[in-house]
């Protein structure tokens, strides 16, 4: 089915706003995928925050040049899907990876990290990253950690003065 120029053009224009400005992204090859499999991913990466889209690759090759997508040209051939957001991309590759157990017809072909391309075997271990709640949770942690030990020795000071002074007292009795 051939496209209208004026289809082409919303299509670019809508890849533009999208994928292009989005600082992550991750291609998939999605062939062989059946289409209730399409909607469930689609709503997994929406809960993540994220977006899923086929796109026609002469098209979003049109939109991406000049971006930090554009570094990922090469992947775009055969039928490719672009995930992408915003928000966090270890959520993002967990969900991939996670439905890639269930639906193996998914391949990775690249990626975009805080506008950073990423090859599609680091996408695995990008999803075995502890998500960024969790990254911020173990540094409140580690930082809570010191001040807490100081005020326990704070604590412990005045308390083993008073048992050093009561062994004192008791010599003192006894002797």
């Amino acid at each position: 089915m051939a496209l209208s120029r004026a289809t082409k053009e919303n299509l670019v224009s809508q890849y533009q706003d999208g994928l292009a400005a989005a600082p992550n992204a991750f291609l998939v090859s999605f062939q062989g995928i059946s289409v209730p499999q399409v909607t469930e991913l689609r709503a997994k990466i929406r809960e993540n925050g994220g977006e899923y889209v086929v796109v026609k690759n002469t098209l979003a090759l049109r939109a991406i040049e000049g971006q930090a997508l554009g570094g990922l040209k090469e992947q775009f051939e055969g039928p490719t899907a672009v995930v992408y957001g915003d928000s966090d991309p270890v959520a993002l590759a967990k969900t991939l990876t996670d439905f890639a157990k269930t639906a193996p017809v998914i391949q990775f072909k690249g990626g975009l990290v805080e506008s950073q391309p990423v090859e599609a075997e680091q996408i695995q271990d990008i999803a075995a990253m502890p998500s960024r709640e969790e990254l911020i949770a173990k540094l409140l942690f580690l930082l809570q950690s010191p001040v807490s030990r100081f005020v326990q020795a704070l604590g412990a000071i005045p308390a083993q003065f008073v048992q050093v002074l009561g062994q004192v007292s008791a010599k003192k009795e006894q002797g």
